[in-house]
Order: C-alpha cells, then structure tokens, then sequence
C-alpha cells in the first residue's frame, strides 16, 4: 500500500473513533481490497456456490465494526487485526451452528488447515478457535502474534512492529505458538 493511503486510512481511523461516522463510509473503499483479501484467506479452499462468499463476510464484517462506538484504532494494523478477528468470530458462529455432526477423534490438522473454511471443516475451525481463546488465556502476545500474522496478513515485520517486539522474538512465539495450538487442537478433535 502507498504511503499517501495509509495516511489517510490512519485520518480516517483517528476521525471514526472521534465520533465521524462519515470517516467509516470513507474509510470502507479505501481498504476494501485489502478486506477482501482477508476474507479470500479464509474462504481460498471453500467450494464454489458455497453461501459465505468473500463478499458476504467482509459485509457482516462491515455491519459489526459499524457497530462499534467510538473505537480506538492504535493504527492501521490494529484495525486490520480487529477485521480479520471479525471475519474469524463470523465464521466460528457459522461454523457452530452448521455443524451437526459431533468432532471426530485422532484428526491431525495444522493451523494453516484449520484457518481454510468449508462445512467440511467446521469441526476444526471451532476447535482453532477454542484452542486460540486458551492461548490467549495463557499468553495474550503469543494469541495476538498468530491472530496479526495469519488472520490479519500482516508481515513478520509488521507483527513485530505491532506488538513492540523483533522479528526473531515474533519468529519463535510463532514457533512456540503454532506447536502449541497444534497439540491443543488436536487432544480437542
């Protein structure tokens, strides 16, 4: 993204969360493109036809951050990150209430599997989601380095800078992260 948009995606945001309702209108164009590439993060393995389209989930997203009073956006990162949770809370509750059969027993899943939805894997997108809401019971920065960097898209450096931390640190609490929601999500399924 140039530099000339960010700043305006950081005026926009600073002017929503003082109260300009016309700032999110503004802002939606703006950062749509980058929405929807999040949304299509999400959906890149679901069938074609299937009912949760990029578009329907960036717009239930949209509806939810409308929602919200006054935000205090830190930065353009941190509204990304809060869109991306979104989307992923959007797709858990789609996901609960779809899923009819009860979890299987055994299944490995990797977080990247776990991240790709369809029907067929509700199962392990509700689990992704239990075992993050332990991870970050247990560790908010390790929950929030996962939920930036593959929910959010953003870049090692960019989590980094985020969180106020090196790219080596991000590297290893990834590391660290990963294994551990691997292990809890699969004692879960």
């Amino acid at each position: 993204m140039q530099t000339f948009i960010s700043h305006d995606i950081t005026r926009l945001l600073h002017d929503w969360g003082q109260g300009d309702r016309d700032a999110l209108e503004q802002l939606i164009p703006v950062v749509y493109q980058d929405l929807r590439k999040i949304a299509n993060g999400y959906l890149r393995a679901e069938r074609p036809g299937h009912t949760l389209q990029p578009t329907a989930l960036i717009h239930e997203a949209y509806l939810r951050l409308r929602a919200q009073i006054f935000p205090e956006w830190k930065s353009r990162a941190h509204f990304y990150c809060v869109a991306a949770q979104l989307m992923r809370q959007i797709l858990v509750e789609h996901a609960r209430k779809r899923r009819a059969a009860k979890r299987g027993g055994g299944q490995n899943v990797s977080l990247d599997e776990a991240m790709i939805y369809s029907d067929e894997r509700a199962p392990e997108l509700v689990a992704l989601d239990d075992a993050l809401t332990a991870l970050a019971a247990l560790d908010e920065r390790k929950c929030r380095a996962v939920e930036l960097r593959f929910f959010g898209g953003l870049s090692l450096e960019e989590t980094a800078r985020t969180l106020g931390v090196s790219v080596p640190t991000i590297v290893r609490e990834l590391r660290m992260a990963q294994a551990w929601l691997h292990r809890e999500m699969t004692a879960n399924l």
